[in-house]
């Protein structure tokens, strides 16, 4: 029997190095469980048919046993019949002799039969052994599956976050970054030193209008008009 092959196939692809060419190894997991469930439902005829063979064979000894019985007794009632001449003592030895022989001739079957339920026996209590071996490693596949897609989608997810991260160097916008942050750091010291020349020249500007400023020499004229037209200057004078 046969009913593990492909069963060891996916068992030996964890460790074997095809299963990096696998496309996609959930899918690959979910057909080998199905494969799985097929031989099971083969596994199952077989067993069913193999008990079968076992019953029919059991059924077979009993009447074979039947048999050999009623020959035995057979034989039994035509000697006491001889031996009550109710029968011709020959005829009697003859037909007790033949069912003396049809007993015998059951008792071998019965014999034979009893080596044939032993041995389809065996079989059932094999085929039995392999298809809850069976069952056991699809029910634990089948959890493993679970496993399975959770990890693809975890180590997805990563890879996909991993390969992004990996390809910001590649691009150039980690350098398009740093260079635009050194960009806004120079516009800034250059908008600082403008501020710097524009305040530096408009407090040239003031001193310049300060300097400049004739309002209070006029301011002072006028003073003196005015003292002069009020005799103030004369009477000190």
């Amino acid at each position: 029997m046969n009913i593990f092959k492909r069963l060891f196939k996916i068992g030996e692809a964890e460790t074997n190095s095809a299963i990096d060419k696998m496309e996609d190894p959930i899918k690959m997991t979910e057909q080998g469980i199905r494969d799985m469930k097929l031989d099971l439902d083969k596994s199952l005829e077989a067993l069913a048919q193999v008990k079968a063979l076992a019953i029919r064979s059991k059924n077979d000894q009993d009447v074979y046993k039947n048999k050999a019985k009623e020959y035995q007794d057979k034989a039994i009632i035509i000697l006491k019949k001889a031996n009550s001449k109710e029968m011709d003592a020959a005829e009697a030895d003859r037909l007790a002799k033949e069912a003396l022989v049809q007993k015998e001739t059951n008792e071998k079957q019965l014999a034979a039969t009893k080596t044939e339920t032993e041995k389809f026996e065996a079989n059932v209590s094999q085929m039995q052994g392999n298809v809850e071996a069976l069952k056991a490693n699809i029910g634990n596949w089948e959890n493993e599956l679970k496993t399975l897609k959770a990890r693809v989608k975890v180590s997805n997810a990563t890879k996909n976050l991993n390969k992004q991260m990996a390809e910001l160097d590649s691009t150039g916008t980690v350098s398009m970054l740093e260079r635009m942050k050194e960009k806004i750091a120079q516009e800034e010291a250059l908008a600082e030193a403008y501020g710097d020349i524009a305040k530096s020249s408009k407090s040239i500007d003031e001193e310049l209008d300060k300097a400049a400023d004739t309002t209070e020499a006029a301011a002072d004229d006028e003073l003196q008009k005015l003292k002069e037209q009020l005799g103030f200057n004369k009477s000190k004078k």
